[in-house]
């Protein structure tokens, strides 16, 4: 494959197998990032206060038209957490009631969510995914079986971090509408990886990365939250947005855009890492790369003895798998994939099982899918 392999910046000596966590910014997209960065280093209070305003009005128009959501319910944040924190800080629930989830769920939003929950008083319900999973309509069933009279809220990954799954979020949010409850989605691995159109989704409030699949600069994430949501949504810090001095028509922007002095060089890429995906003709890239995973990941599976947690189809699968790999020590065999075979892959452990994850993007061999089995199954004897 590698048609674009020198764009990026990744040390040769690693096989990067890891785009899923953090992505990695091409050339062309990094050196708009440093222009940004020095025009705000020539005239500091200006960029501040004026120039990196208006071109984050821009970058935020940009990114409206890619997610399919007006530039005025989307704000920039650093990362998928921030946005998280800052729903589940003032989300309006009260004690007893109930946010519904799953069992599969990032772990630092996890880690949210039970803090919140302990602090407030309101119940924090996980229903339990069986792995592997059978079918939708088995995900569904088991999914709301945990629902009750109390569920107030659900919240979920559109694509998960440790399985890598994608979930069918849009019958889950059709169902939660009809049953009147508030929709939360995580979808920090989704775009540029799949389409994705907000309004069309419909779910109450949205957040995710592009300096994941979407490769902008590290610290590019966005917060979408519908306007019938923004007035209850605090920031999670206040600042000169709070009765500003020079209100914009939207509060809930005013608020959550201006919270102290910070960099808005990464979101201000993201206008550049939309041309770039443009010209590069990006839906197909990605089209072949989860080709490639789906096309390995039963060589994994039958190699290692072990069973795929999801059918190995468009439906549950894009562009990463968890392979099932079990191990007593998932960091001692993190440490030895990174320092002795120089293989960059996360491994994880949920609910008493551990995972093996690869992403395929672009610059990435089917050599490199060949080695990582050889190590797996050295490491399985």
């Amino acid at each position: 494959m590698n048609p674009h392999k020198e764009l990026f910046m990744l040390d040769d000596s690693l096989s990067f197998l890891n785009f899923g966590s953090f992505g990695a910014c091409p050339r062309p997209i990094f050196e708009e990032y440093q222009q940004w960065q020095r025009k705000l280093e020539a005239s500091p209070v200006q960029f501040i206060t004026k120039i990196g305003l208006d071109a984050l009005a821009e970058s935020r128009e940009a990114l409206g038209k890619y997610l399919g959501a007006p530039a005025r319910d989307l704000v920039f944040v650093t990362n998928p957490s921030y946005a998280g924190n800052a729903i589940v800080k003032s989300l309006p629930i009260q004690a007893g009631e109930e946010v519904l989830t799953t069992n599969l769920e990032y772990g630092a939003m996890d880690r949210t969510w039970t803090y919140y929950a302990e602090k407030r008083g309101f119940v924090y319900r996980k229903a339990p995914i069986s792995l592997p999973i059978v079918s939708k309509d088995e995900f569904l069933k088991q999914f709301w079986s945990a629902a009750n009279e109390k569920t107030k809220v659900v919240f979920l990954s559109h694509i998960t971090s440790a399985t890598a799954l994608i979930l069918p979020v849009e019958e889950i949010i059709a169902e939660a509408k009809k049953r009147g409850m508030l929709t939360i989605i995580d979808g920090a691995h989704t775009p540029a990886m799949l389409p994705l159109n907000l309004q069309e989704l419909g779910a109450d409030l949205y957040f995710g990365a592009c300096h994941k699949w979407m490769m902008a600069p590290k610290g590019a994430s966005f917060l979408y939250a519908s306007p019938s949501q923004q007035a209850w949504l605090d920031p999670l810090v206040i600042s000169w947005g709070f009765r500003s001095a020079t209100p914009s028509d939207s509060l809930f922007l005013d608020y959550h855009q201006m919270n102290g002095t910070r960099d808005y060089s990464a979101f201000l890429t993201v206008p550049a890492a939309i041309r770039f995906m443009e010209e590069n003709d990006w839906w197909t890239v990605a089209a072949d790369c989860q080709r490639m995973v789906r096309e390995w990941a039963p060589r994994f599976t039958e190699a290692l003895g072990v069973a795929s947690h999801a059918p190995l189809s468009s439906d549950w699968i894009g562009q990463m798998f968890a392979i099932p790999f079990p191990t007593e020590n998932p960091v001692a065999l993190y440490r030895k994939l990174v320092d002795h075979y120089r293989i960059e892959i996360p491994v994880t452990e949920q609910n008493g099982h551990t995972f093996v994850r690869y992403s395929f993007q672009t610059f990435n061999e089917e050599s490199q899918l060949e080695q990582l089995l050889d190590v797996l199954k050295n490491e399985r004897r």
